[in-house]
């Protein structure tokens, strides 16, 4: 869309700073694979500050994703890039919470139905949201666009 020389290091840095909402929520679906690999809980370390912060506080997934939506993706002061970052963080936390909602109303019936079906649908959720945000993450501190299939459309229509 834009030149990559065109955004500021302060940009790139905040547009890759908002996906931390989305991985957030997506890392409680990480259980199944973070029991049966430890060694993958490794590269979330440098993130436990965060998710220490995330889980004490009630309703912190709603805190979070409301400030994200009002005070990055609505605030014209900010770049266009860091807004449609922003609007992409709101649309994958969107996606999780629905998953995690269905989740809990369908999920007692697929444990006991259909253990493994759960499992690798939980799984593909956890890999398909640290795919995003680290794909995300890299081209937003190479100041490129990173076009997610579907919901770049959409954040691209909300954000003006």
């Amino acid at each position: 869309m834009n030149n990559p020389s065109n955004f500021s290091w302060p940009d790139r840095i905040g547009a890759a700073a908002v996906y931390l909402v989305p991985l957030m929520e997506g890392l409680v679906f990480g259980t199944y694979l973070f029991n049966q690999f430890p060694i993958l809980q490794v590269l979330f370390v440098p993130l436990i500050p965060l998710i220490q912060i995330y889980t004490t506080i009630p309703f912190a997934g709603l805190i979070f994703f409301f400030v994200l939506f009002f005070a990055v993706v609505r605030n014209d002061s900010l770049s266009r890039f860091v807004r449609f970052n922003g609007m992409q963080a709101v649309l994958l936390s969107i996606i999780l919470s629905i998953s995690s909602l269905l989740l809990s109303l369908f999920g007692s019936g697929l444990q006991s139905g259909a253990p493994l079906l759960l499992e690798t649908l939980v799984n593909t959720l956890f890999l398909g949201v640290v795919a995003a945000v680290g794909f995300s993450l890299v081209q937003c501190l190479r100041g490129e666009y990173p076009e997610l299939p579907g919901i770049s459309d959409a954040a691209n229509s909300q954000v003006f």
